[in-house]
């Protein structure tokens, strides 16, 4: 059964943001249509802040399983990959380069391949989509999680990218726009696999603008603000999950969006609007790489979420979200159709 049901009702006021001790303005909570009946249902965990990656995936055997992570090489998808490898799972891991993506996954144990996908690149991106379509083709399998982990937080200067002509800011393309056309063009790939999309958004969503996408605005050459504009990525991976959620509810798909957390690792290097180290813990409590990934691993792969989709999980559970553009199903819309117009060359 597909399960959509009222987050809010479900969890209303139940998530603590951590973030909100670092960056101004954030809030939690959002819901799709409201389902009362429908609550109780919920598959809910016992896992929370602590848990790791690895607690999720023990006791899987994921053998046959087939599963794309972008940005393997460090981080969050670094771990994840680690962790779905050991338990059997092909990872096919991505990465900007090649060598990258070849240094992570040998460095791991079990089946992996690496891919290259550098997400500003729509070349790179279409022809990752291909290489990983001729893939599962030649062994005879499909996609069974597509794992949109990679990013860019806060750049401190506005840095932009042209896609076939316009001028974009660059944490749309990475965030979002590489990714959207990455999912596109596999999404048949995991519907063939009753599979599951998992994209990592934040709570960083309500750090969007007022408008929530300003997509006048998208280059974001007028009055660049390095968290409002990485707010606005974060809004749209939320987004986007739900649309391919909407537009595949009776296929078996299932998209959902995942919080990690607020990790260790080096997407922060901007949070003192200067490089800073890595390898340093940006401040005391918050999670280590392998906490930071256990979300997404859940969505990817625990039992009890088959047929659940279009939801925000965060600490291993569905988690609500606030703000006016949360549950804006027309803003999705929007974003879906002018996301496609932006790399409709690289559709297939």
């Amino acid at each position: 059964m597909t399960l959509r049901v009222d987050r809010r009702l479900l969890l209303q006021g139940g998530s603590a943001l951590a973030i909100a001790t670092l960056l101004p303005g954030c809030a939690t909570s959002r819901g799709w249509s409201p389902n009362p009946a429908l609550i109780s249902d919920v598959p809910r965990s016992d896992y929370g802040f602590a848990t790791t990656c690895d607690d999720v995936a023990a006791g899987y055997d994921l053998s046959g399983k087939t599963i794309l992570i972008t940005g393997c090489n460090s981080g969050l998808g670094y771990e994840s990959m680690r962790t779905l490898a050991s338990r059997g799972a092909h990872v096919i891991g991505t990465a900007r380069t090649l060598e990258k993506a070849e240094q992570a996954c040998s460095s791991v144990e079990g089946q992996t391949t690496p891919l290259v996908c550098e997400l500003t690149d729509m070349d790179s991106v279409a022809a990752c989509a291909i290489a990983t379509d001729e893939l599962l083709n030649n062994s005879n399998k499909h996609l069974d999680v597509l794992m949109c982990n990679a990013g860019i937080m806060a750049l401190p200067k506005l840095e932009q990218v042209d896609v076939n002509g316009v001028t974009l800011e660059k944490q749309f393309v990475v965030n979002h726009l590489g990714h959207y056309l990455l999912t596109r063009n596999l999404l048949p790939q995991v519907e063939a696999a009753t599979g599951r999309v998992v994209m990592l958004s934040s709570t960083g969503y309500s750090l969007a603008p007022a408008e929530g996408i300003q997509f006048d605005n998208l280059s974001a050459a007028v009055k660049y603000k390095s968290f409002s504009a990485y707010g606005q990525t974060k809004l749209s991976n939320a987004l986007f999950a739900d649309e391919v959620a909407r537009r595949y509810a009776n296929t078996g798909l299932t998209s959902n969006s995942v919080h990690p957390g607020i990790v260790a690792t080096n997407l922060g290097r901007y949070m003192s609007s200067k490089p800073r180290d890595p390898n340093k813990p940006l401040r005391k409590g918050f999670k280590n790489p392998a906490q930071g990934a256990a979300t997404q691993v859940y969505v990817a792969i625990d039992s009890r979420l088959a047929g659940v989709t279009g939801y925000y999980f965060e600490d291993c559970n569905p988690s609500a979200m606030t703000g006016p553009h949360a549950e804006n199903e027309a803003l999705a819309l929007k974003l879906w159709n002018v996301s496609a117009q932006l790399v409709k060359p690289w559709l297939s």
